[in-house]
């Protein structure tokens, strides 16, 4: 999270062009969305028991467990040759990248183009970010198979997203603070009603790898730029580790709510 928003400050003061960042997860973590109270969403008992660690985004949105999946940060100006000043114009680019990497992928996926009517849920079902589809995200089988967010500051935008190549709802039911007495099995048995991922479906299991190179693929055929492989540089990481010291690392900013920038 400190890396993606180093990157965020130098595309934004013009050092940077855009980037398109991918990335795993080295155990499995809650993010939480930047608006949210961390104690209010997530079980922090069983998060420490299970090893699961927590950091809010700089990013919007509810809470995602992240774990066999491929992330990726979409970075860029708007009105750069990619993208517009439009939020969902740019949400509806990059939701195109992903729908060709799934189908390309063998999965049906279908297009949510506005908000779904609000339906009332159990309490479960309204914990997971994947429940609820909103503008240009992505269903298969009627469930969500991918999750973004954004942060939009003084002309640049950043977009986090979420492919789940494998999904343990079991895990996902424990971490959340469903505020409910059911049990795990009830509690997967509804997850499994809204929630997807990539292997619930493929016609054949798929690897991250696989996945991953899909997903750049996808990005280099339907978006008009050129892409290449590069690193951070020295003062983006030396960047990134202060504000891992001094903000990501630190609980006060994961579980303050609306934390100071």
């Amino acid at each position: 999270m400190a890396l993606d928003e180093a990157l965020f400050h130098s595309v934004q003061a013009g050092i940077s062009p855009p980037v398109l960042r991918l990335y795993r997860w080295s155990r499995p973590t809650v993010t939480l969305g930047y608006g949210q109270r961390g104690a209010r969403q997530v079980n922090l008992a069983a998060c420490h028991e299970l090893g699961v660690d927590l950091v809010r985004r700089s990013t919007g949105g509810r809470a995602v467990l992240h774990a066999a999946e491929v992330t990726y940060a979409v970075i860029s100006p708007e009105g750069s040759t990619s993208f517009s000043a439009s939020i969902l114009d740019n949400y509806r680019q990059i939701a195109a990248v992903l729908r060709a990497c799934l189908t390309a992928l063998g999965l049906p996926v279908e297009l949510a183009t506005k908000r779904l009517p609000h339906q009332k849920r159990r309490t479960v079902e309204k914990c997971a970010c994947f429940v609820a589809p909103s503008h240009f995200e992505l269903l298969c089988h009627g469930r969500k198979i991918c999750g973004s967010a954004q942060k939009r500051e003084n002309g640049c935008f950043l977009q986090h997203g979420s492919l789940p190549v494998d999904l343990d709802l079991s895990l996902l039911f424990s971490v959340l603070n469903c505020d409910t007495d059911i049990g795990v099995a009830e509690g997967r048995a509804l997850l499994a009603k809204s929630v997807g991922w990539i292997n619930r479906w493929a016609p054949q299991p798929l690897t991250l790898d696989q996945v991953q190179t899909q997903l750049k693929r996808s990005f280099e055929e339907i978006l008009p730029a050129i892409f290449y492989d590069d690193c951070p540089t020295a003062e983006e990481l030396k960047q990134a580790a202060e504000l891992e010291q001094t903000r990501y690392a630190e609980p006060g900013w994961s579980f303050r709510k609306g934390a100071v920038r």
